[in-house]
């Protein structure tokens, strides 16, 4: 094990049937430090220095198991097996639509009700070079949610010394199925609880983006960010931008809840940057994806307290949610998420922390 690099495993508590959550803490005790529960192969926090050095937990997270599987059932979590939305839970695949198990709003978000983010995953600790995580691996049978094909997935956190994280996905089939995972972590640079990220700028490599109706569902072909509170080709301030008169923001409640059509490239590639000019903490997000999904946290109204013991008000943490593109099942223009048998479903996402 590297010398200044330690993992350690705690009990987490129970849920109501009983069942344990396992937690994982792992890093450098005077740089970045995570913590990853199994209940939804979850990023619960992420403590790490301001310039001055002092560290704070930069994401938000959820207090007692019965949140975990509530109201905060996606913070942090890994969810799946299709992030973000499916509309009307059809899914059409091979000339058959399957029918999807669906929320309230009468479509599929981020797998379903029962999604992964509320699945006891089963967690070893890993150590690979000079960095150390965990892997967690879940199995999703045939028709869970509605999906086809039985789905075996793991999903890995690497911290190294200098503070990257690297979340890596994979995934198998016995049938052709869809698949979009990610991880729904909400950051707040200033620190959990802290308050509003509208003094947080953002920058997102992309050109274009998704329009979505009044259910958040894409409308069909990208559109250019050029002229519009969308564009994010150099760093922005949150609050500016979510103030703006724009019928898309203005549509998604106040603030961003939108995909990012990343620019073109192969492999690993810059996704989006976050800066909090007050702590001088600096989040370089890089991906395999396509998209980022940037979402402001509109929803947050202060019922909901994180382990700091802060209500959550609204604006109180960005999701950069790297994934392929909401309802791609409906637009065959879109990258595809279908994974057939044989294949091997395969993503990394990188959090690179820094100060300035």
């Amino acid at each position: 094990m590297t010398a200044d690099l330690t993992i350690r495993t705690h009990p987490a508590g129970e849920l109501p049937d009983g069942r344990a959550i396992d937690r994982w803490v792992f890093g450098a005790s005077d740089g970045v430090t995570a913590e990853v529960l199994s209940l939804g192969a979850r990023l619960q926090s992420l403590h790490a220095p301001d310039r001055d050095g002092h560290r704070a937990n930069v994401v938000l997270g959820g207090g007692s198991p019965a949140e975990l599987i509530g109201e905060a059932a996606y913070l942090g979590s890994t969810v799946g097996r299709y992030g973000n939305r499916i509309a009307g839970g059809e899914l059409p695949l091979d000339g058959t639509v399957h029918r999807l198990a669906t929320q309230e709003s009468g479509h599929t978000l981020h797998g379903g009700p029962d999604g992964f983010a509320t699945r006891l995953w089963a967690g070893t600790p890993l150590e690979e070079g000079d960095r150390v995580g965990v892997r967690l691996e879940l199995h999703s049978p045939d028709g869970d949610q509605g999906f086809p094909g039985a789905l075996d997935v793991t999903v890995s956190y690497l911290l190294d010394r200098a503070g990257e994280l690297t979340i890596s996905y994979r995934a198998e089939t016995d049938a052709p199925t869809v698949v979009n995972l990610t991880n729904h972590a909400y950051v707040n640079l200033g620190g959990e609880g802290s308050g509003p990220v509208l003094d947080h700028l953002l920058q997102v490599e992309a050109d274009e983006y998704l329009p979505v109706d009044h259910d958040l569902i894409p409308l069909g072909a990208p559109e250019p960010v050029k002229e519009t509170p969308f564009d994010l080709t150099t760093a922005a301030g949150l609050g500016g931008r979510l103030s703006a008169p724009h019928p898309q923001v203005r549509l998604a409640g106040d603030g961003f809840d939108h995909t990012w059509v990343l620019r073109p490239g192969a492999g690993l590639r810059p996704a989006a940057t976050l800066h909090h000019p007050g702590s001088g903490r600096r989040l370089d997000c890089l991906t395999t994806e396509p998209g980022v999904q940037v979402y402001t946290g509109n929803h947050f109204d202060g019922t909901l307290t994180g382990p700091g013991g802060r209500p959550y008000g609204r604006y109180a943490g960005i999701a950069l949610e790297t994934q392929h593109f909401p309802d791609s099942p409906h637009f065959p223009e879109y990258p595809s998420t279908v994974l057939r048998p044989g294949e091997r479903y395969e993503s990394t996402t990188v959090y690179r922390f820094s100060v300035e």
